[in-house]
Order: structure tokens, then C-alpha cells, then sequence
């Protein structure tokens, strides 16, 4: 009951976050075209990805209650993979529109609707710093990456408002382009690597090489193992990860050493905090049926 209750308060607070996030991102582009600020329609670009982010954690936070089943056996963890390609795509081709508005006006730079920009700046500060306020209350890891996401757009949001009010006393109208093609190039940076790692997630790629060394590590040090191959690590979503591998015995064991080795093996396993896993044990002068493969 306890931790359906705590997964409930947690998909509040998303769907609370998601649903300000996407009204304030239809209020920014609808204000962007009002002020003439291709700033602000920079803004308003990261917190549609900010918007689609939170949308697919709370969307994968209820669906992944549903557990495992005979056809998908490992869950649906892996539909954040999913929605964090769709994001990645839609940033991009958002992020590129927007350089194709901000680039002219670097070179024909027009004077943007100060009093409007602050307005919508000040607005931006209060509703994503409310959305972070309610989201730093979670103690789920989606919860605490989605509040990073938020405390960056009330950065970018104090930014907006900085340069609005120089340009109430100053008339530098190129500020505003500037400043969106900052915006801009921040986001595709980071996309571009988010989405280059999506994408080796995908592939079934080794999640961290460095944890896969640690693994090959632990086992080879085991006094029974003399050699390990088919060593498999992958991941569903980027943070639960699977191993499989096929341990080659020094010499063969009885059932009770094997059940031994097994449980040996188990303990070491976990304090990798593996989501699944599967090991063979092959016995002296076994024939690996994968052999063909054999890694």
C-alpha cells in the first residue's frame, strides 16, 4: 500500500508539472509572435522538449505500474527509450526553425516588445519555479532529472528577463537574436549527445564500460571461473541494465558446489543493482552450444 501511495503522489506531481509546462509553452509561442521575440520563441522551443519530457515520464511512470507480462517480458521501460527519441527529433527541428528566424535578424535586427517580454520573462520565472518547487518535493529519479530541466528554464527565463529590461534602456534590438541563438545552440548541444546516446541505448550498446569491466572483474576473480565469454550487458532504459554470461568452470562441481557458486555469484552481483540476470555455468570441456558466436 505504501508504495502504491508513493508512486501515486509521484505521478501527481509530474502530471502537475506536465500540465503547467504545456499551457505556459502554447502561452510563449503565442507571446514570441505578440513581442516579436525570437527569444522568447527560443525559450519557448526548450520548454516544448521540457513539456514533452515531463509528458512521457508521468505517460511511462503509470504504464510502467503494469509491470511484466507474456509479451513484454522485460516490462515497458523501454518506451522512455522511445520517448526520448521523439523528443530529441522534435528539439531538433524546433531548434533549427528557430535559427532560421534569429539568423536575419542578427543581420536586420528588429526591436522587439519590451514591456511584453518582461511580462512573459517574470511569468516564465514563476510558473517554472513553481512546477520545480512541486517536483522538488519527489524523491523518484525521474522526479529529480525532470526538476533539473526546470531550474534551467528559470535560468533561461532570469536571461530573458535581464536582457529585457537593458533593452528598456538601451536600444540594442540585436540583443534579442543573440541571445535566442545562444538559447538555441545550448539545446541542440545537449540533444545532439542525449540523442547519440538514445540511439547506442538502441543498438544495445554497453550502457557504462566502465561497469562492464567492474562486472567482468567481480566474476573472473571468482576461484571457480576460469574463463567468462558471452558477457552481455545492455539496457532498457538507460538506467536498469541486464547481464547474461557464460562462466567457463575450472574443474566440474557437484550440485551443492554449484548451488554454492551460485549463491556466491548472487552476492557479488548485487551490489550492482542489476534489473536482471543470467548466468551459465559450463563445465569442464563443455561444449558452449553458442560457440560458433563465442565472444
Amino acid at each position: 500500500m505504501h508504495d502504491h501511495s508513493h508512486s501515486h503522489g509521484s505521478n501527481n506531481r509530474i502530471g502537475w508539472a506536465f500540465f503547467l509546462n504545456v499551457t505556459f509553452t502554447i502561452i510563449e509561442f503565442i507571446g514570441g509572435i505578440l513581442t516579436n521575440s525570437t527569444a522568447i520563441m527560443a525559450d519557448a522551443v526548450h520548454d516544448l522538449g521540457d513539456s514533452l519530457s515531463i509528458g512521457f515520464a508521468w505517460f511511462l511512470s503509470k504504464v510502467s505500474e503494469k509491470g511484466s507480462n507474456s509479451e513484454f517480458t522485460y516490462g515497458y521501460r523501454r518506451l522512455s527509450l522511445f520517448g526520448a527519441l521523439i523528443n530529441g527529433l522534435v528539439l531538433i527541428i524546433g531548434s533549427v526553425w528557430v535559427l532560421t528566424e534569429a539568423i536575419p535578424k542578427l543581420l536586420q535586427p528588429e526591436m522587439p516588445i519590451v514591456e511584453g517580454m518582461i511580462a512573459l520573462a517574470v511569468f516564465g520565472v514563476l510558473v517554472n519555479g513553481f512546477a520545480a518547487y512541486k517536483l522538488s518535493k519527489g524523491k523518484t529519479l525521474n522526479e529529480r532529472v525532470l526538476n533539473w530541466h526546470l531550474l534551467e528554464d528559470v535560468l533561461g527565463w532570469v536571461a530573458v528577463l535581464i536582457v529585457s529590461i537593458v533593452l528598456l534602456f538601451v536600444d540594442w534590438p540585436i540583443l534579442d537574436p543573440a541571445l535566442s541563438i545562444l538559447f538555441t545552440l545550448y539545446i541542440l548541444i545537449n540533444v545532439a549527445k542525449n540523442l547519440w546516446h538514445t540511439i547506442r541505448l538502441f543498438l544495445q550498446a554497453i550502457p557504462d564500460k566502465e561497469l562492464s569491466k567492474s562486472v567482468y572483474k567481480t566474476l573472473i576473480e571468482l576461484k571457480e571461473v576460469d574463463s567468462i565469454h558471452h558477457l552481455h550487458l545492455w539496457s532498457l532504459d538507460g538506467e536498469h541494465h541486464v547481464l547474461t554470461a557464460h562462466l567457463a568452470l575450472q574443474e566440474a562441481l557437484s550440485t551443492q558446489q554449484q548451488l554454492e557458486l551460485k549463491k556466491s555469484i548472487a552476492e557479488r552481483l548485487s551490489k550492482f543493482n542489476l534489473e536482471h540476470t543470467t548466468i551459465e555455468l559450463e563445465m569442464t570441456n563443455e561444449q558452449c552450444r553458442d560457440d560458433s558466436q563465442a565472444l
